[in-house]
């Protein structure tokens, strides 16, 4: 079983590879950095819920699309 941790950095990646957006378009949209979607990416960052939900609102998904594993 993954991390709640791991589980959030792929839906990240996978979310914005499908919508094309690159690390520095999504850090941008969100008022982040990109070092710090880069962390989230790579699972070593531990991420609050308000940007959490800065992340979800940039994607346009709702936060639990980020939060649930894919079988």
């Amino acid at each position: 079983m993954n991390s709640l941790r791991e589980i959030f950095s792929k839906n990240i990646k996978r979310l914005r590879v499908e919508k094309n957006i690159s690390q520095e378009e999504l850090a941008f949209l969100c008022g982040l950095h990109r070092t710090y979607i880069s962390d989230i990416e790579r699972a070593t960052r531990n991420v609050s819920i308000d940007n959490i939900e800065k992340i979800a609102d940039a994607l346009n998904v709702p936060v639990v699309e980020l939060l649930k594993e894919e079988k």
